[in-house]
Protein backbone atom coordinates (compact mmCIF):
# COMPACT_ATOMS: atom_id res chain seq x y z
CA UNK A 1 0.00 0.00 0.00
CA UNK A 2 2.87 2.38 0.76
CA UNK A 3 5.46 1.29 -1.79
CA UNK A 4 7.40 4.37 -2.88
CA UNK A 5 6.40 6.35 0.22
CA UNK A 6 8.95 7.70 2.68
CA UNK A 7 8.34 7.87 6.42
CA UNK A 8 10.25 9.26 9.36
CA UNK A 9 9.43 7.61 12.68
CA UNK A 10 11.06 9.81 15.29
CA UNK A 11 11.49 7.74 18.43
CA UNK A 12 11.47 4.29 16.83
CA UNK A 13 13.82 2.48 19.18
CA UNK A 14 11.17 0.51 21.04
CA UNK A 15 7.51 0.37 22.04
CA UNK A 16 4.94 2.12 19.87
CA UNK A 17 7.60 3.74 17.70
CA UNK A 18 9.11 0.39 16.77
CA UNK A 19 5.67 -1.10 16.12
CA UNK A 20 4.75 1.81 13.86
CA UNK A 21 8.02 1.64 11.94
CA UNK A 22 7.65 -2.10 11.34
CA UNK A 23 4.06 -1.84 10.12
CA UNK A 24 4.91 1.02 7.77
CA UNK A 25 7.66 -1.23 6.46
CA UNK A 26 5.21 -4.11 6.09
CA UNK A 27 3.13 -1.81 3.89
CA UNK A 28 6.19 -1.23 1.69
CA UNK A 29 7.45 2.15 2.89
CA UNK A 30 11.00 3.35 3.28
CA UNK A 31 11.30 4.17 6.98
CA UNK A 32 13.90 6.30 8.70
CA UNK A 33 13.99 5.03 12.29
CA UNK A 34 15.55 7.47 14.72
CA UNK A 35 16.42 7.44 18.40
CA UNK A 36 19.29 7.78 20.83
CA UNK A 37 20.05 4.15 21.64
CA UNK A 38 22.32 2.39 19.15
CA UNK A 39 24.50 -0.69 19.32
CA UNK A 40 27.27 1.62 20.50
CA UNK A 41 25.44 4.10 22.74
CA UNK A 42 22.63 3.91 25.25
CA UNK A 43 20.17 6.65 26.20
CA UNK A 44 19.02 7.53 29.71
CA UNK A 45 16.21 5.01 29.33
CA UNK A 46 18.87 2.31 29.87
CA UNK A 47 16.98 -0.18 27.68
CA UNK A 48 18.71 -2.71 25.38
CA UNK A 49 16.62 -2.10 22.24
CA UNK A 50 18.40 -0.23 19.42
CA UNK A 51 17.43 1.69 16.31
CA UNK A 52 19.50 -0.72 14.21
CA UNK A 53 17.29 -3.59 15.38
CA UNK A 54 14.21 -1.59 14.44
CA UNK A 55 15.55 -0.83 10.96
CA UNK A 56 16.32 -4.51 10.43
CA UNK A 57 12.78 -5.43 11.48
CA UNK A 58 11.39 -2.88 9.00
CA UNK A 59 13.38 -4.44 6.16
CA UNK A 60 12.44 -7.97 7.23
CA UNK A 61 8.77 -6.93 7.14
CA UNK A 62 9.07 -5.88 3.49
CA UNK A 63 10.09 -2.24 3.62
CA UNK A 64 13.42 -0.45 3.67
CA UNK A 65 14.64 0.40 7.16
CA UNK A 66 17.25 3.08 7.71
CA UNK A 67 18.56 3.70 11.24
CA UNK A 68 19.79 7.18 12.09
CA UNK A 69 21.04 8.14 15.55
CA UNK A 70 19.38 11.44 16.46
CA UNK A 71 18.81 13.33 19.68
CA UNK A 72 15.63 15.22 18.83
CA UNK A 73 16.40 17.83 21.47
CA UNK A 74 19.35 18.98 19.37
CA UNK A 75 18.04 21.09 16.47
CA UNK A 76 21.16 20.69 14.34
CA UNK A 77 20.91 16.89 14.50
CA UNK A 78 17.29 17.04 13.36
CA UNK A 79 18.13 19.53 10.63
CA UNK A 80 20.86 17.23 9.32
CA UNK A 81 18.48 14.27 9.44
CA UNK A 82 15.90 16.05 7.28
CA UNK A 83 18.60 17.23 4.89
CA UNK A 84 19.71 13.62 4.51
CA UNK A 85 16.15 12.45 3.78
CA UNK A 86 15.80 15.20 1.18
CA UNK A 87 19.11 14.27 -0.47
CA UNK A 88 18.45 10.51 -0.46
CA UNK A 89 14.70 10.40 -1.13
CA UNK A 90 13.60 13.84 -2.30
CA UNK A 91 10.36 13.54 -0.35
CA UNK A 92 8.73 12.88 3.02
CA UNK A 93 5.21 11.45 3.08
CA UNK A 94 4.71 10.48 6.72
CA UNK A 95 6.13 12.00 9.90
CA UNK A 96 5.48 10.17 13.16
CA UNK A 97 6.49 11.98 16.32
CA UNK A 98 6.74 9.26 18.95
CA UNK A 99 9.65 10.78 20.83
CA UNK A 100 9.53 10.20 24.57
CA UNK A 101 12.20 8.53 26.71
CA UNK A 102 10.73 9.74 30.02
CA UNK A 103 9.88 6.32 31.44
CA UNK A 104 12.30 6.65 34.35
CA UNK A 105 11.44 10.26 35.18
CA UNK A 106 7.81 10.41 36.26
CA UNK A 107 6.68 9.79 39.82
CA UNK A 108 3.20 8.33 40.32
CA UNK A 109 0.51 10.41 41.97
CA UNK A 110 2.78 13.16 43.29
CA UNK A 111 1.76 16.83 43.29
CA UNK A 112 4.11 19.30 41.72
CA UNK A 113 5.72 20.22 45.05
CA UNK A 114 6.64 16.61 45.83
CA UNK A 115 7.75 15.57 42.33
CA UNK A 116 11.45 15.91 41.53
CA UNK A 117 11.59 19.21 39.65
CA UNK A 118 14.55 18.41 37.41
CA UNK A 119 12.96 15.13 36.33
CA UNK A 120 9.63 16.80 35.67
CA UNK A 121 11.11 19.53 33.51
CA UNK A 122 13.26 17.00 31.67
CA UNK A 123 10.10 15.03 30.94
CA UNK A 124 8.53 18.08 29.33
CA UNK A 125 11.60 18.67 27.21
CA UNK A 126 11.63 15.04 26.05
CA UNK A 127 7.90 14.84 25.43
CA UNK A 128 7.08 18.31 24.09
CA UNK A 129 10.18 20.19 22.91
CA UNK A 130 11.37 17.24 20.81
CA UNK A 131 8.09 17.10 18.92
CA UNK A 132 8.18 20.82 18.13
CA UNK A 133 11.84 20.76 17.07
CA UNK A 134 11.20 17.83 14.75
CA UNK A 135 8.06 19.37 13.28
CA UNK A 136 9.91 22.65 12.67
CA UNK A 137 12.56 20.96 10.55
CA UNK A 138 10.59 18.12 8.93
CA UNK A 139 7.25 19.65 7.99
CA UNK A 140 8.64 21.91 5.24
CA UNK A 141 9.69 18.76 3.37
CA UNK A 142 6.39 17.00 4.14
CA UNK A 143 4.28 19.79 2.63
CA UNK A 144 6.19 19.93 -0.64
CA UNK A 145 3.81 17.24 -1.94
CA UNK A 146 0.08 17.24 -1.17
CA UNK A 147 -1.18 14.36 0.94
CA UNK A 148 1.41 14.32 3.71
CA UNK A 149 0.55 12.85 7.11
CA UNK A 150 1.74 13.95 10.56
CA UNK A 151 1.00 11.63 13.50
CA UNK A 152 1.65 12.92 17.01
CA UNK A 153 1.73 9.92 19.36
CA UNK A 154 0.51 10.46 22.92
CA UNK A 155 -1.07 8.60 25.83
CA UNK A 156 -4.85 8.84 26.12
CA UNK A 157 -7.58 10.29 23.95
CA UNK A 158 -8.57 13.93 24.23
CA UNK A 159 -11.91 12.93 25.76
CA UNK A 160 -10.34 10.68 28.40
CA UNK A 161 -7.55 13.07 29.34
CA UNK A 162 -9.95 16.01 29.60
CA UNK A 163 -11.28 14.81 32.95
CA UNK A 164 -8.73 12.22 34.15
CA UNK A 165 -5.55 13.13 36.02
CA UNK A 166 -2.58 11.40 34.38
CA UNK A 167 -0.06 10.41 37.06
CA UNK A 168 1.48 13.82 37.83
CA UNK A 169 1.27 17.42 36.60
CA UNK A 170 4.38 16.94 34.47
CA UNK A 171 3.27 13.71 32.79
CA UNK A 172 -0.26 15.03 32.41
CA UNK A 173 0.94 18.19 30.69
CA UNK A 174 3.35 16.32 28.42
CA UNK A 175 0.65 14.04 27.06
CA UNK A 176 -2.16 16.58 26.81
CA UNK A 177 0.17 19.06 25.09
CA UNK A 178 0.87 16.62 22.27
CA UNK A 179 -2.83 16.31 21.50
CA UNK A 180 -3.23 20.06 21.33
CA UNK A 181 -0.06 20.29 19.25
CA UNK A 182 -1.53 17.95 16.64
CA UNK A 183 -4.67 20.09 16.50
CA UNK A 184 -2.63 23.27 16.04
CA UNK A 185 -0.53 21.69 13.28
CA UNK A 186 -3.72 20.62 11.53
CA UNK A 187 -4.63 24.28 11.04
CA UNK A 188 -1.26 25.05 9.49
CA UNK A 189 -1.07 21.91 7.35
CA UNK A 190 -4.57 21.88 5.86
CA UNK A 191 -3.86 24.64 3.30
CA UNK A 192 -0.99 22.50 2.02
CA UNK A 193 -3.13 19.39 1.59
CA UNK A 194 -1.56 17.65 4.58
CA UNK A 195 -3.21 15.99 7.59
CA UNK A 196 -2.27 16.11 11.27
CA UNK A 197 -3.68 13.83 13.98
CA UNK A 198 -2.86 12.75 17.50
CA UNK A 199 -2.91 9.01 18.10
CA UNK A 200 -2.80 6.93 21.25
CA UNK A 201 -2.24 3.22 21.65
CA UNK A 202 -4.15 1.43 24.38
CA UNK A 203 -2.48 -0.48 27.19
CA UNK A 204 0.75 -1.18 25.37
CA UNK A 205 2.61 -4.47 25.74
CA UNK A 206 5.92 -2.74 25.21
CA UNK A 207 9.24 -4.42 25.88
CA UNK A 208 9.47 -2.63 29.22
CA UNK A 209 5.92 -3.55 30.23
CA UNK A 210 6.42 -7.23 29.45
CA UNK A 211 9.65 -7.19 31.42
CA UNK A 212 8.01 -5.45 34.37
CA UNK A 213 5.41 -8.22 34.62
CA UNK A 214 7.94 -10.99 34.04
CA UNK A 215 6.24 -12.29 30.89
CA UNK A 216 6.83 -12.34 27.15
CA UNK A 217 4.59 -12.04 24.13
CA UNK A 218 3.89 -15.77 24.15
CA UNK A 219 2.60 -15.93 27.74
CA UNK A 220 1.53 -12.33 28.35
CA UNK A 221 -1.87 -13.34 29.72
CA UNK A 222 -0.15 -14.68 32.83
CA UNK A 223 0.46 -11.05 33.85
CA UNK A 224 -3.26 -10.78 34.58
CA UNK A 225 -2.52 -12.53 37.87
CA UNK A 226 -0.64 -9.38 38.89
CA UNK A 227 -2.74 -6.80 37.05
CA UNK A 228 -6.12 -8.24 35.98
CA UNK A 229 -6.90 -5.38 33.58
CA UNK A 230 -3.87 -6.33 31.51
CA UNK A 231 -6.37 -8.47 29.59
CA UNK A 232 -7.11 -5.44 27.42
CA UNK A 233 -3.47 -4.87 26.45
CA UNK A 234 -2.22 -4.70 22.87
CA UNK A 235 1.04 -5.16 21.00
CA UNK A 236 2.95 -2.16 19.59
CA UNK A 237 2.13 -3.49 16.13
CA UNK A 238 -1.56 -2.69 16.65
CA UNK A 239 -0.96 1.06 16.77
CA UNK A 240 1.50 0.52 13.92
CA UNK A 241 -1.30 -0.88 11.81
CA UNK A 242 -3.38 2.15 12.71
CA UNK A 243 -0.72 4.47 11.29
CA UNK A 244 -0.29 2.33 8.17
CA UNK A 245 -4.05 2.42 7.59
CA UNK A 246 -4.13 6.20 7.96
CA UNK A 247 -1.17 6.64 5.61
CA UNK A 248 -2.82 4.43 2.96
CA UNK A 249 -6.23 6.12 3.19
CA UNK A 250 -6.74 8.54 0.28
CA UNK A 251 -9.42 10.25 2.38
CA UNK A 252 -7.31 10.64 5.53
CA UNK A 253 -7.94 14.40 5.54
CA UNK A 254 -11.30 13.61 7.15
CA UNK A 255 -9.36 12.97 10.37
CA UNK A 256 -7.47 16.28 10.32
CA UNK A 257 -7.03 17.71 13.82
CA UNK A 258 -8.70 14.78 15.56
CA UNK A 259 -7.64 12.71 18.57
CA UNK A 260 -7.61 9.04 17.52
CA UNK A 261 -6.91 5.68 19.14
CA UNK A 262 -5.67 2.36 17.80
CA UNK A 263 -8.81 0.58 18.98
CA UNK A 264 -11.10 3.19 17.48
CA UNK A 265 -9.38 3.12 14.09
CA UNK A 266 -9.46 -0.68 14.03
CA UNK A 267 -13.23 -0.49 13.93
CA UNK A 268 -13.06 1.83 10.90
CA UNK A 269 -10.30 0.19 8.88
CA UNK A 270 -10.76 -3.44 9.96
CA UNK A 271 -7.16 -4.22 10.96
CA UNK A 272 -6.44 -6.46 13.93
CA UNK A 273 -3.70 -7.02 16.45
CA UNK A 274 -1.29 -9.92 15.91
CA UNK A 275 -3.70 -12.33 17.62
CA UNK A 276 -6.59 -11.36 15.37
CA UNK A 277 -8.40 -9.30 18.03
CA UNK A 278 -9.29 -5.59 18.11
CA UNK A 279 -8.64 -4.40 21.69
CA UNK A 280 -10.46 -1.15 22.41
CA UNK A 281 -8.67 0.02 25.55
CA UNK A 282 -10.03 3.57 25.64
CA UNK A 283 -13.56 2.23 25.80
CA UNK A 284 -12.63 -0.50 28.29
CA UNK A 285 -10.71 1.71 30.75
CA UNK A 286 -13.58 4.07 31.69
CA UNK A 287 -16.32 1.46 31.39
CA UNK A 288 -14.61 -1.39 33.24
CA UNK A 289 -11.36 -0.42 34.97
CA UNK A 290 -12.28 3.05 36.21
CA UNK A 291 -15.81 1.90 37.01
CA UNK A 292 -14.44 -0.68 39.43
CA UNK A 293 -15.85 -3.64 37.52
CA UNK A 294 -14.06 -7.03 37.45
CA UNK A 295 -11.51 -7.37 34.67
CA UNK A 296 -13.17 -8.88 31.62
CA UNK A 297 -12.28 -7.96 28.04
CA UNK A 298 -15.32 -9.70 26.59
CA UNK A 299 -16.84 -7.34 24.05
CA UNK A 300 -13.80 -5.06 24.16
CA UNK A 301 -11.38 -6.98 21.95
Amino acid sequence: MLRGKVALVAGATRGAGRGIAVELGAAGATVYATGRTTRHRQSESARPETIEETAEMVSAAGGTGIAVAVDHLVPDEVRRLVARIRAEQGRLDVLVNDIWGGENLFEWNKPVWDHDLANGLRMLRLGVDTHLITAHHALPLLIERPGGLLVEVTDGTADYNADHYRLSPFYDLAKVAVTRMAWAHSRDLAPHGATSVSLTPGWLRSEAMLEAYGVNEDNWREAARIQPHFVISETPRFVGRAVAALAADPERARWNGQSLSSGGLAKVYGFTDLDGSQPDAWRYVPEVQDAGRPADATGYR
